[in-house]
């Protein structure tokens, strides 16, 4: 990629060991930075955003990186455009959304597109399957939960049920509603950022 070129990026994001899969297809300007990418993923997934959050790019970590003792020293997500990533980097790499629960995202790069004028990004073209619910224990603690909802029987369906708070689709998913959070990504990563200094 050009370093000076005005491309979009369409990228697939696929919850990695989610089966049936959980996807995204969402199309970016490259010249975005890694942190707009990430509130970008999490809002076109679903996620809340209270979590800490890493990109793996080859052999280099990016985030926002933290001043605490045992945290190995990372790039600043902040300060890198996706056009400053290189041609091999940018094929597929990796974030990863809350280390406890380790959610983690392939991003897999499938075409570079001259923008739309008539059109608005970031954009969010297709998409399969609602975002797990926060703090269920990852891909496993996923499995056991929607096993449980589905089975009057089983010995948690009335605590998870409780829990969960409301109705629970593990098929929904509305594009409708993730672009219209996309056109507020500004105030969703404020949003995120702030979550964060909590």
């Amino acid at each position: 990629m050009k370093k000076n070129e005005k491309s979009i990026c369409q990228f697939k994001i696929i919850l990695k060991d989610s089966s049936p899969p959980i996807w995204r297809r969402i199309q970016v300007e490259n010249s975005i930075t890694l942190h707009r990418l990430s509130s970008i993923i999490l809002e076109t997934m679903g996620w809340a955003g209270g979590h800490l959050h890493q990109f793996y790019v080859g052999d280099k970590f990016y985030n926002v990186p933290y001043e605490e003792p045992g945290f190995t020293r990372t790039i600043d997500e902040r300060e890198v455009r996706l056009l400053d990533l290189g041609k091999k980097e940018i094929k597929k790499f990796l974030y990863e959304y809350d280390m406890g629960d380790g959610w983690e995202h392939e991003l897999v790069l499938e075409k570079i597109i001259e923008p739309d004028q008539n059109a608005y990004y970031p954009v969010c073209i297709d998409g399969r399957r609602s975002c797990p619910p926060e703090d269920c224990g990852g891909i496993p603690g996923y499995e056991e939960f929607l096993k449980a909802i589905s089975n009057p029987k089983h010995p948690e369906y009335e605590s998870m049920l409780e829990w969960i708070g409301e109705e629970f689709d593990p098929e929904k998913f509305d594009i409708k509603e993730v672009n219209e959070s996309l056109k507020n990504i500004d105030s969703a990563e404020r949003f995120f950022d702030e979550l964060q200094e909590l």
